[in-house]
């Protein structure tokens, strides 16, 4: 190819691309499937170039270029790529559960098609060709082309399960007719084959292809686990592996290259997936889209212009077949005909196996039968053999492919533009009742956005304020958003299937949220590529029984979670520890993590269903299934905690390493991204983290569990009192392990003590405290139980029981009240830790997704305690809520009433503001939850006022809203490298001769609050005690 020649081959390209474009653009919400666009444009290309005297100039020699390109070379360069994005696209789960469907249409059905097309065009067309020749042009034409169904499913919309099988049938048949044309290919030509030669000859092209992809998947996958955080590494690696597995099969070893990249792109679905995380997972979807984008678009501009010169080329040869137009016609009917008998042949099957097939999916199925540029390219390799073989004469060679151009443009016009009405008319693109509610009711949580949105944006102090009237107007998505919201599940009485369809409805949102959680989880480096791999194809099986049986991931992941009981004998002192923690860790290192992952997973979709779709009858059972889905792992857990508790301090330290060096690595490209640091600057500080991070994978770190006085130093309230004072609190007090389901204090006894929790997971309950918001009421180490009960000299206000093995000390009541009498600022500061357990229990809709260390946070920094001495009048301004903690007020407004302690306290908003009166919405109904415009306390009123508008939570508190807490960041503490340079320091004397009780009380909670966050970074300067503490079980 000359330099001229090369230039106007590439300008043929960049046309097509720019014709490709705009028929996309013009075409995009109609009915007409673009690639329909596409076709009909390179038919007129060619006719123009071919069939008239204008010719087109270099855009000619382009065309003629194209159009006489190796049929096999057209195949090489196009179709790796478009099998490769097709069969790395699909689920896996759903490729299993379609499997015995796909191989059905693609074996048994292929062979059909092709005999019956054969039949029909040896006995019925008048030709006369052979047997061989005829098979071989129904072998052509016998199997879908997935380069057309492909690109026409993703137009469509079609269901998930009928684009499965169809996409699947037309990947696997594709490359099973390839073969079966290869194999009657030789025939046509002259080469005889046996029987034995034939099973040979099919076995080794199909499932040589099969072992050559799955061989290039292993070792493309063990390449990516060198692969660090390179993007482009990593999508240049399945373009090179997808083309090079093709020419390794095809050329090399004589075997199927389509089996074997479709095979390869299979193997990635189900095994690499995970190797892609965040940015790189998008963007080497975004590659393969653009990939198979710019192959379809040229390869169907390519079709149209090789069918065009098929016609105009041979003018000689239709005049002596002058009713080849009729007989092409016909063909066409017989395709159908043989679609339409494979289908019916093979439906009690396809009905019986894999999700199923109903008449309206067999119908659209056979309707779905598409031919392309496989077809096409292959009937371009008969007739360029036909010129020079003494078996397939060159006029055959030309209507080879003037009927396989003209079925390929009849099928992609007729059926493809039509497929659309077809499944309107059946009814098969219609959402279900279930989902149409979900949808009504999103648009009105949309339009609450949008008001939200507008609040932020609607003032402006450069360009002014702005209309809601006006800007709502040209909002077109909500225009009919009128009358009352609906809850979704709601049920009419003339529906009676609707709370059926719902919870299946709500199962499925709730594994989605679930898949979700487990993606975020991967990125955040909590769980390892193996794992995310286990997990979420649990989620994906589970995907398919929501119709037959309640929540069910768990049992695909059981089979990798078990304890075995020799384990046991290792705990004998005859073993050497390190060598225990070593081979127990290797060992239950997966199971713990898959535990944990899906226990948080769980919890993470809980709390977005929620706070989605609120409250519910259907939600309430989805979530139940959900916390006994979670029993096993959480008993797993449990033993590995009381067996070897070792290991999850092990496992929990390299997670939080992980996470941590993660973290500072995204903090380093935002340096960069926000034009703080220089190039260099930014390759110096990444390329520094990411050798601690590679250290960390490769050689992950062996922890020894903390001593009990460590666990005392970083606690926040037993660390954030002076040394003294701390070990005459606890004096002779013993270390106690409680195992899971013991009950620490139950709702209405008297208070006897304190549990200060050191690690493990409490959960409380209350007859009395009626909140239905609450989904996860559980407390975790640096909780001080008990203690607002102990101080205030009040029953317990719930039951407090075990949901794991906890280490906690237990400080008798007395102790503490003696330590309140000797120091107003230690009694202030326990008032003040005893709000922050407080706060979950009254108000878990507002407090309980937030961490303790920042409920911790807001007391410490963005709160004002008072205790009143005499009666007064108060108010509780905007943007906060008071926590009534000792005494009586009584409030004033629309009904007066005394309330008790403990109380949760709200202003009584007017509708001048409908933002701040949306705050109590939701919460309205709670007992303990009060409104006045103003509060008469009594004398010895205990009253803590909580800054709400420091954590935006009027946000939070609107009702079935997605948004979540805004983490806390004090002005001290802003930022991710922010670290706890100035931490408290004890006062001096002579800084502050005279020290006020609150600042001394505020001082500890704010060094309670530091050890909450930072832990053994704290430096205690008097020293701590070394004491070790006996344990008690």
């Amino acid at each position: 190819m000359s330099g001229k020649e090369s230039e106007t081959a590439i300008l043929f390209v960049g046309i097509s691309l720019l014709l490709g474009i705009a028929s996309r653009q013009l075409l995009k919400g109609t009915r007409v499937p673009y690639t329909v666009a596409l076709l009909i444009i390179g038919i007129a290309l060619g006719s123009i170039e071919y069939g008239t005297h204008h010719h087109l100039g270099k855009i000619g020699d382009g065309i003629r270029l194209w159009a006489n390109i190796d049929p096999d070379l057209l195949l090489a360069v196009f179709l790796p790529g478009l099998l490769f994005e097709s069969s790395f696209s699909m689920e896996v789960h759903q490729i299993k559960k379609c499997m015995a469907q796909m191989l059905l249409l693609a074996g048994p059905g292929v062979i059909l098609s092709t005999f019956l097309l054969g039949a029909a065009l040896k006995l019925i067309f008048p030709y006369n060709w052979s047997w061989t020749t005829s098979l071989l042009l129904g072998a052509l034409l016998g199997a879908t082309d997935p380069v057309a169904v492909v690109a026409h499913l993703k137009e469509l919309g079609a269901s998930k399960k009928l684009s499965t099988i169809i996409e699947g049938e037309s990947v696997m048949n594709d490359g099973i007719a390839i073969v079966i044309f290869q194999l009657f290919f030789r025939m046509a030509t002259g080469s005889g084959m046996k029987w034995a030669a034939l099973v040979k000859f099919l076995a080794q092209v199909s499932l040589g292809a099969v072992g050559i992809g799955i061989a290039f998947g292993l070792a493309s996958v063990l390449w990516l686990k060198f692969v660090f955080n390179d993007t482009v590494i990593e999508i240049t690696l399945t373009l090179a592996m997808s083309y090079i597995a093709y020419f390794t099969a095809q050329e090399w070893l004589d075997v199927s290259g389509v089996l074997t990249v479709m095979t390869l792109g299979m193997f990635y679905a189900a095994v690499a997936r995970t190797a892609f995380t965040g940015d790189g997972q998008q963007s080497l979807h975004h590659f393969w889209e653009m990939v198979a984008y710019i192959a379809n678009t040229l390869i169907f501009i390519l079709s149209g212009v090789v069918i065009a010169e098929s016609v105009l080329g041979n003018t000689t040869t239709f005049k002596s077949h002058e009713y080849s137009w009729g007989y092409l016609i016909l063909l066409y009917v017989f395709v159908q005909i043989s679609r339409i008998a494979m289908v019916a042949v093979l439906y009690p099957c396809l009905r019986y196996f894999g999700y199923g097939l109903d008449w309206r999916e067999a119908t659209v199925l056979v309707w779905s039968g598409l031919r392309g540029a496989v077809s096409l390219s292959l009937s371009l390799s008969v007739k360029r053999s036909s010129d020079s073989s003494s078996y397939i004469s060159p006029e055959t060679g030309i209507l080879f492919v003037f009927f396989t151009g003209g079925i390929v443009f009849l099928t992609l016009v007729l059926n493809g533009s039509t497929t659309q009405f077809i499944l309107q008319f059946l009814d098969l693109d219609k959402l279900s009742a279930a989902k149409r509610r979900i949808l009504n009711y999103t648009k009105y949580e949309m339009m609450n956005k949008a008001l939200e949105v507008f609040g932020d944006f609607g003032d402006d102090e450069e360009l002014g304020p702005a209309d809601w009237p006006t800007v709502k107007k040209y909002i077109a998505s909500l225009s009919d958003v009128e009358g009352e919201k609906t809850h979704p599940h709601t049920q009419s009485d003339s529906d009676d299937k609707l709370d059926v369809m719902n919870l299946e409805d709500i199962r499925i949102r709730f594994l989605n949220g679930v898949q979700a959680a487990y993606w975020k989880m991967l990125e955040e480096g909590r769980i390892t590529q193996n794992i995310a791999n286990v997990v979420m194809q649990s989620v994906d099986e589970a995907l398919d029984l929501v119709y037959q049986a309640p929540l069910s991931d768990w049992k695909c992941v059981k089979a990798n979670v078990h304890f075995p009981n020799y384990y046991k004998f290792l705990q004998i002192r005859l073993f050497p520890q390190k060598l225990v923690t070593y081979f127990i860790v290797e060992r239950l290192e997966s199971a713990c993590y898959i535990c944990s992952a899906f226990l948080r997973a769980h919890r993470i979709s809980r709390r977005q269903l929620h706070g989605f779709i609120g409250d519910s009858e259907v939600a309430s059972t989805v979530f139940g299934e959900s916390e006994t889905e979670g029993e096993e792992a959480k008993q797993f857990l449990e033993d590995v905690r009381v067996a070897f508790p070792q290991v999850l301090h092990v496992l929990k330290t390299r997670q939080v390493t992980y996470s941590v060096i993660k973290h500072l690595s995204d903090y380093v490209q935002n340096l960069e991204k926000v034009g703080l640091l220089e190039k260099k600057e930014i390759i110096h500080l990444h390329d520094a983290v990411q050798i601690d991070l590679k250290k960390l994978l490769r050689n992950p770190p062996l922890v020894k569990n903390p001593k009990s006085h460590d666990l005392v130093s970083v606690n926040p309230l037993l660390g954030a009192l002076p040394p003294t004072t701390r070990d005459a609190l606890l004096g002779s007090t013993k270390l106690t392990m409680k195992i899971r389901g013991s009950t620490l204090y139950k709702e209405g006894s008297m208070p006897n003590g304190i549990w200060v929790i050191l690690n493990g997971v409490v959960v409380w309950a209350s007859k009395s405290i009626r909140n239905k918001h609450s989904l996860h009421p559980t407390f975790t180490h640096g909780s001080s139980l008990g203690l607002y009960e102990v101080v205030n000299g009040r029953p317990y206000i719930c039951d407090m029981i075990t949901d794991s093995m906890v280490l906690c000390f237990f400080i008798k009541a007395e102790k503490v009240l003696a330590l309140l009498s000797s120091d107003p600022a230690i009694e202030d500061f326990f008032w003040k830790e005893s709000a922050t357990v407080l706060s979950k229990i009254l108000l878990p809709q507002l407090f309980e997704k937030v961490p303790m260390q920042e409920v911790r946070a807001l007391v410490a920094e963005k709160s004002t305690m008072s205790r009143y001495p005499v009666e007064e009048s108060i108010e509780v301004p905007h943007h906060f809520i008071g926590l009534l903690l000792e005494g009586h007020i009584k409030g004033q407004g629309i009904q007066e009433e005394l309330i008790e302690s403990p109380a949760a306290l709200m202003p009584l908003y007017g509708d001048t503001n409908k933002q701040e009166s949306d705050i109590s919405v939701g919460i309205e109904s709670a007992s303990f939850l009060h409104r006045a415009s103003c509060y008469q306390v009594e004398p010895g009123t205990r009253v803590v006022m909580l800054n709400i508008a420091a954590y935006e939570v009027h946000r939070s508190l609107v009702p079935h809203t997605k948004d979540h807490l805004t983490r806390f960041k004090s002005s001290d503490h802003e930022g991710l490298m922010s670290w706890p340079d100035q931490c408290y320091k004890p006062t001096q004397p002579h800084e502050h001769p005279i020290a006020e009780t609150n600042e001394h009380a505020n001082n500890l909670s704010v060094r309670a609050m530091q050890l909450s966050m930072y832990g053994s970074m704290i430096e205690d300067d008097a020293g701590t005690s070394a004491q070790d503490f006996p344990e008690n079980k």
